[in-house]
């Protein structure tokens, strides 16, 4: 057995000698198909294990609650307790922020800004059973006095100290800390640090439907729908009821005013990739990405398997004869597929070790890409990866294996088997194959360019390019007492003044706008007694010019009127269609139960991701119903000509105005350009797996076109002998690479379209699939197809004819 793996070896050595840049490209060719594959798998593994630490994953749920045609909201109301508490099914329910909050830490002078703290209930770790290192879940956050912080924000705020008892401050207030915690796993909620000041939000008495996020813990799983039909009951009953009795209107007159509340209970253990809405702090996963990046990447791993095999049956025929001498030497058919499944054996493990170091050298690129912080350190990583090892094994190695082991002995032995044709016709179908995935992926990649390219030169219908949005930290006594809203209000006032007089300032305003997509929600607004909903957003004076945003019919909001800080709403055009209303001028909107004067008509702009349409909106002043209070952003307008000494000053003046926090600041065009940023990574993406898949399927053609013309030196010494010109000889040797380059181009078309028509409706603004993607794919993909075909015929019919004539 060793003498013959010693033999085997030294075969293989001879053939890596005799061939080595067929070699070497095979090599690179699976390596970079096994590379891909690897990072579409790290990035899957990560998606795929969230919250799969979480023992209690499969019994926590979280509602959510839609109303009629709104999007889903992840807040829910307070009185839903009482009937959950009632419920046999449901073990504990949990009310919580929906959304992380920001905050410095102090510590014996020391600061430590914070952006993830969440505010929970005592028994969140009951959901959530991160491993505490010190203290004890019990008391970690027993009341509004305790606090429990990571073990990463411990080691920066205490180093080597033991963190148990030690008083810190935060939101102005005193914590002790009860526990340190670890995070075993990605989770749906990773804070660094957790608080409980719920009570005041639990016992408020608030009894709107949307308040606070809640998650229930069941008992049985497959009963979770009567629990879900319960709640459903009390919003469009009980609540509908209540509101109906205040208004004093009939619960049926009501409810057509309110909608129709449907209530989604979704397990956490399906929160990342299959949620309908960001319900969770660390939100959700792209789940269309994570399978466009699979397929992609499996279908470059089947081109580099193709590729390998292809050129496995090639080569086959040159060494024909060495088949035919281990035949007569006593090897059967088993022993010659044996031996060359054992060649595949090593050039596969070349290639994953390859692989793996493409994949250490470029993982902080794809981490940075990502922005993810994955590592090749995993169990489960290491079993798909002899998956791999054995599949491409099979299916690259196994084929050529057996194909080699068909030789008829004596007819390979006569010396005439490598002008033949056996094979032929399957390596030209791979080559096809190859050219159909290439042209499939130079389709793609120009659509989804042209699309991204249509997004970014858009008309969004405000201008953000000069505009910064800086974020405010107001302490959070502020925030508090009867006069909360006039005293953030002043405050902003004054950093307004200040921020005047810096020169390159052109323009300062606010509003409680969002310019990321993050804010997508809708809120009632009625005409006579029709309820309508549409988005309400509150803005100060000077924003609408300070976007550029045109008034189309009426006037802008004036500060010298008093009426605007007080009943004047200003709507979209999108809201205007929604109302149909034809002379809207003058007429009365309801919002939050008082009635605004509508003054003007704005034209509509882009707030959300391009996969959405513009909403109906209503704006109205940011001092109407205590809106200021809600003041975290202040917006500036920046001179072209010396933006980065503006930015520098605005720093300056900021290290004053808020000391205790880090300067941060935004452009507004780029927070919209995050909105389809997934986009850009899947154009990035594919652009990048363009170039590898146009690589491979070259080197495949290099290497086929190389054996095909070496198969037919003697023709092409024949057909020079009797005069034929090289131009000539040049046409007959390409002319099939043409044809096949056109058969694989015809094949691509319709699963190229198809799919890109699917990727393309994600978008409400999009581009119409053009022609010119489908031509210019056709000619380059031809160009470099003739381009290494015809160097490799001019270089044959330089040859010397009398070394091909001499045989026979």
């Amino acid at each position: 057995m060793n003498k013959m793996l010693r033999n085997w070896i030294n075969i293989f050595i001879y053939q890596i000698k005799s061939n080595r840049l067929f070699t070497a490209l095979n090599i690179l060719g699976l390596s970079i198909g096994i590379a891909g594959l690897i990072f579409a798998l790290l990035y899957w593994n990560d998606e795929q294990n969230y919250n799969a630490w979480n023992p209690e994953k499969d019994n926590v749920y979280q509602v959510l609650v839609q109303l009629s045609d709104m999007p889903a909201m992840s807040d829910c109301a307070l009185f839903l307790k009482t009937a959950l508490d009632q419920d046999p099914n449901v073990k504990s329910i949990l009310y919580a922020d929906s959304w992380y909050q920001k905050d410095k830490i102090i510590y014996k002078g020391k600061k430590e800004f914070v952006d993830k703290i969440i505010n929970v209930e005592q028994n969140f770790f009951s959901f959530f059973p991160f491993e505490i290192i010190k203290g004890d879940a019990i008391s970690a956050i027993k009341d509004d006095s305790s606090i429990a912080i990571s073990d990463s924000m411990a080691k920066r705020i205490f180093g080597n100290e033991n963190p148990i008892g030690k008083q810190i401050k935060c939101f102005d207030q005193l914590f002790s800390v009860r526990a340190v915690y670890h995070i075993p796993g990605n989770s749906s909620i990773a804070p660094n640090v957790i608080i409980n000041k719920m009570k005041q939000y639990t016992t408020s008495g608030l009894t709107g439907p949307f308040v606070l996020k809640l998650l229930l813990k069941v008992k049985d799983p497959s009963k979770v729908d009567l629990t879900r039909q319960k709640l459903e009951r009390i919003y469009n009953h009980d609540f509908i009821a209540i509101i109906a009795k205040e208004a004093g209107f009939t619960v049926e007159v009501m409810t057509k005013k309110v909608g129709h509340f449907t209530v989604i209970l979704e397990p956490l253990a399906k929160a990342r990739l299959h949620s309908i809405i960001d319900g969770y702090p660390e939100t959700r996963g792209n789940f269309q990405f994570l399978i466009i990046m699979m397929g992609l990447s499996l279908l470059i791993l089947v081109l580099s398997i193709v590729n390998y095999i292809n050129l496995a049956t090639a080569n086959a025929v040159k060494r024909a004869k060495e088949v035919g001498v281990r035949k007569i030497s006593g090897a059967s058919k088993g022993d010659i597929i044996s031996q060359f499944l054992f060649e595949t054996v090593l050039i596969t493990t070349f290639s994953i070790l390859l692989a793996l170091v493409i994949v250490e050298l470029t993982l902080p690129y794809y981490n940075n890409f990502l922005n993810k912080n994955i590592l090749l350190l995993a169990s489960q990583f290491y079993i798909q990866l002899i998956l791999i090892f054995i599949i491409t094994i099979l299916t690259a190695g196994l084929f050529p294996a057996i194909y080699i082991s068909n030789f008829e002995t004596f007819k390979v032995l006569k010396g005439n088997f490598e002008r033949s044709k056996n094979g032929i016709w399957l390596r030209n179908g791979m080559l096809i194959f190859q050219f159909a995935i290439a042209s499939f992926f130079i389709i793609g990649s120009n659509i989804v360019y042209q699309q991204i390219k249509f997004l970014q030169n858009k008309d969004l219908g405000f201008k953000g390019d000069q505009i910064i949005s800086v974020s405010l930290n107001f302490p959070s006594v502020d925030y508090q007492g009867e006069n909360a809203a006039q005293n953030i209000y002043n405050k902003y006032n004054v950093i307004k003044q200040q921020l005047s007089k810096i020169k390159g300032v052109e323009q300062i305003s606010t509003g409680l706008i969002a310019f990321d997509g993050s804010d997508n929600s809708l809120a009632g607004v009625l005409y006579n007694d029709e309820l309508f909903k549409q988005r309400v957003i509150p803005l100060d004076f000077g924003m609408f010019e300070m976007l550029n945003i045109k008034i189309i019919k009426g006037r802008n909001f004036d500060k010298k009127l008093a009426s605007d800080t007080i009943n004047s709403v200003i709507i979209n055009e999108s809201a205007l269609k929604l109302i149909n209303l034809k002379d809207p001028l003058g007429k009365e909107l309801v919002i939050r139960e008082k009635k605004l004067k509508i003054i003007g008509i704005s034209q509509d702009f882009n707030l959300l991701s391009p996969e959405l349409k513009v909403p109906p909106i209503a704006f109205y002043n940011i001092k109407m119903f205590g809106m200021s209070q809600n003041i975290n952003k202040v917006y500036a307008k920046l001179k072209r000509d010396d933006m980065e000494n503006t930015i520098a000053d605005i720093e300056k003046l900021w290290s004053k105005v808020d000391p205790e926090y880090p300067f941060r600041y935004d452009f507004v065009d780029n927070q919209y350009a995050r909105t389809y940023e997934a986009y850009v990574k899947q154009k990035n993406l594919f652009s990048l797996l363009n170039v590898i898949v146009i690589l491979i399927a070259l080197f495949g053609l290099f290497a086929l076109a190389s054996y095909s013309i070496q198969r037919r030196m003697k023709e092409i010494a024949i057909r020079k002998t009797l005069g034929a010109e090289t131009n000539i000889l040049l046409r007959e040797l390409s002319k099939q690479y043409v044809v096949y380059c056109a058969i694989g181009f015809l094949m691509a078309i319709f699963p190229a379209y198809f799919l890109l028509q699917k990727w393309l409706n994600n978008f409400a603004f999009r581009i119409e699939i053009p022609i010119l993607p489908f031509i210019y794919s056709f000619i380059l993909l031809l160009f470099l197809t003739l381009l290494i075909v015809l160097a490799k015929a001019y270089q044959a019919t330089k040859m010397d004819i009398l070394r091909y004539l001499k045989y026979e």
